[in-house]
């Protein structure tokens, strides 16, 4: 599974590709900001896979400018060639993905997007769970909110509704930035503190500016 594909990042995923001998099975995307679906049309097309992406974020794909906004989408857009790669399937919340022999849960989390999403693979073995947070959750933060289709409040629902549940234990791989777990941002991270004492008077840090 591919998830994710940036900006240059073509030439990453086929050396990894041959490094391991691997067979791409498709490409999912947490949401559709250029900065993670940038490469999808050569990866998609390079090994003739689809592109998965919760439909209110499908737009993005073919217009990045309006998902960013016209002045923060012109710096970024220059040489790219946007558009959709030729099979695009679209996500839904509480479904299920079971690609190249694993079993992804998929969890609509708006905010940073509104069609952003979670994926999450089973604890299996002595492997725990792993949570593909996208721009939802960082080690320390959480995604900016202040582009088109972002919503503040709204993002603090999908951290309650979304991370709380899941066991300390989780590993975290964000969309930036370092990996972590549930547990050390439940006990850290100023944002996930916030709606886990909710109710308790707790200040609201202020809305961070990271990533797309």
């Amino acid at each position: 599974m591919i998830i994710d594909p940036g900006h240059q990042a073509t030439d990453g995923v086929q050396e990894l590709i041959r490094e391991h001998r691997l067979k791409p099975a498709a490409v999912i995307l947490t949401h559709g900001h250029i900065d993670h679906v940038a490469s999808v049309v050569p990866v998609c097309g390079a090994h003739d896979v689809p592109a998965w992406i919760h439909p209110e974020d499908r737009y993005m794909m073919s217009d990045p400018e309006k998902a960013l906004g016209r002045a923060f989408g012109a710096q970024l857009l220059g040489e790219l060639t946007v558009g959709e790669p030729s099979d695009v399937k679209e996500l839904e919340d509480g479904g299920t993905l079971d690609l190249a022999g694993l079993e992804f849960s998929v969890a609509h989390a708006p905010g940073h997007t509104k069609g952003s999403v979670t994926f999450r693979l089973p604890e299996g073995g002595d492997i725990p769970s792993v949570f593909f947070s996208g721009d939802l959750l960082f080690a320390g933060s959480i995604g900016r909110t202040d582009l088109p289709g972002g919503d503040h409040a709204e993002i603090l629902q999908s951290l309650a509704r979304v991370c709380l549940p899941l066991d300390d234990s989780t590993v975290v791989l964000s969309g930036h930035g370092p990996q972590t777990s549930i547990g050390r941002e439940r006990a850290t991270n100023p944002f996930l503190r916030q709606v886990a004492q909710a109710g308790e008077g707790a200040a609201e840090p202020a809305a961070p500016r990271r990533g797309l």
